[in-house]
């Protein structure tokens, strides 16, 4: 008797398929690899993988597609962890803003080396190794120099000025792509179905806040709505893009839509197809004598004793 094969242990996977750009990877330096590194969400305060380029220089943003029984066939082994990872450049002033906001309760001006650090989260002082930390922190914080010393603090007031220029760069982007948004939009597809005319500039300003908000606080968003001078919908349904699109996140893509109405008696049913003439020959075939194909397959019942 043959023996059954043994299923291998589901161990975890120490590599991933990744699409990236090619500036992730210094090729000069191949001591310094970009590495995937855990840090504080901004938006939602839990852990969340990121990528450190070479040297630190840049971080990136890691956003996973997945699919059930999904895996990847890599040379000549299977790679079981079937997650598309897409990496892209990402502005580490986000991750850097929470712990501003925190120590700005103190109300006094810190090194920021001493600001940013999180018991929980250690490679988050890793972050003022990039480029554009430590020259854009004037952006969020106000900063006072005693000698070559530099110290900074919270500023609620350029930090709204320095999102809502994020906000104008991104509805800039949007519209030199051809991106529509808003009422004017069509299934997924972001087709047009209005002229450029009723195209309105508050559909944009809504859809880039959107965006921006998925990396800021929600107390932060509420803010930059404020400050944007645009006010809450009282039904945000009517005028928000089509959520149908499978997102792209760090947990497993759900459906958007709820399937669960098909199971509902109000469902309205289909009008019966036109049969096919194959159908309607075998339609007048005569049955007489002759038994279901169910009936093969269903239970025998035992007669009852007299």
């Amino acid at each position: 008797m043959a023996a059954k094969k043994k299923r291998t242990p589901n161990v975890q996977n120490d590599s991933w398929v990744v699409i990236a750009a090619d500036t992730v990877i210094d090729a000069r330096k191949r001591d310094t690899d970009p590495a995937f590194v855990r840090l504080r969400n901004p938006s939602t305060d839990a852990a969340s993988l990121y990528m450190l380029g070479s040297r630190d220089v840049q971080l990136y943003e890691v956003k996973a597609f997945e699919e059930d029984f999904h895996s990847w066939f890599v040379g000549q082994a299977v790679q079981r962890d079937g997650r598309l990872l897409f990496v892209t450049p990402m502005d580490p002033l986000y991750l850097i803003l929470p712990y501003l906001i925190k120590s700005g309760k103190e109300g006094k001006f810190q090194p920021v080396d001493q600001v940013v650090m999180d018991e929980e989260f250690p490679a988050c002082s890793r972050l003022l190794s990039c480029t554009r930390s430590l020259a854009s922190v004037h952006h969020i914080a106000e900063e006072k120099e005693v000698g070559s010393l530099k110290f900074h603090r919270y500023s609620q007031e350029k930090t709204m000025d320095w999102l809502k220029k994020k906000v104008e760069r991104t509805v800039v982007a949007l519209k030199k792509r051809n991106i529509s948004v808003g009422e004017g939009v069509k299934s997924t597809t972001y087709v047009k179905v209005k002229s450029e005319s009723d195209s309105h500039e508050e559909d944009y300003l809504r859809y880039a806040h959107g965006l921006i908000s998925e990396y800021i606080s929600e107390d932060l968003s509420k803010a930059l709505l404020k400050h944007l001078q645009l006010p809450e919908l009282t039904s945000p349904k009517e005028t928000e893009p089509p959520s149908k699109k499978r997102k792209l996140s760090d947990n497993p893509v759900e459906a958007g839509e709820d399937y669960t109405k098909f199971n509902s008696s109000d469902f309205a049913r289909k009008p019966p197809k036109k049969m096919t003439a194959a159908q309607k020959s075998l339609a007048k075939v005569d049955k007489t004598g002759m038994k279901p194909m169910s009936s093969f397959f269903s239970p025998k019942v035992k007669a009852e004793k007299k």
